[in-house]
């Protein structure tokens, strides 16, 4: 299965373990952003870990082209998803940009299937084809017994 993990950009380092344990099962975790090179800072500026700028075009201004990889990469690797699994934040958080609402709203709209993980945040969350899971341990057991069905396949699942 491609699965792609889709959440607030500094819980990266959670999802690389998610993504470790979803490939032990044999998973393709298509999410480049879970390598760190995808960083943007409140500005929508590249930023590093550490938060230096990444690109500037020498007048000041970040490189538009970085930002515009960046959302590239992300679109390829959801597009070619078979599941996406969405964390989601707890009600009044500051998760504020939220890349992961498109990134679920286009997984809606191509059939892909959906996993939320967490909270519902928003009205599309309590669509009859989107799962729920309370916990990353409640997603995970899903997906494991998905793995044991024999009939299991992406378009069986979207049913």
């Amino acid at each position: 299965m491609r699965i792609y993990l889709a959440a607030a950009y500094n819980r990266r380092e959670e999802l690389c373990e998610y993504r470790r344990q979803l490939q032990d099962l044999g998973h393709n975790v298509q999410a480049r952003w879970l390598d760190g090179q995808h960083q943007l800072d409140r500005n929508g500026t590249p930023i590093g870990d550490h938060g230096e700028k990444l690109v500037e075009d020498g007048n000041g201004f970040e490189n538009a082209a970085l930002r515009a990889k960046f959302a590239k990469d992300d679109w390829d690797d959801v597009t070619g998803a078979d599941i996406v699994i969405n964390f989601t934040e707890p009600p009044g958080s500051t998760a504020a940009r939220g890349g992961r609402h498109v990134e679920c709203g286009i997984a809606l709209a191509l059939g892909t299937r959906v996993i939320v993980v967490g909270y519902r945040e928003n009205l599309f969350h309590w669509l009859p084809q989107v799962e729920f899971a309370k916990s990353w341990e409640q997603a995970f057991r899903i997906l494991k017994n998905d793995q044991r069905r024999p009939s299991a396949s992406p378009q069986s699942l979207r049913a």
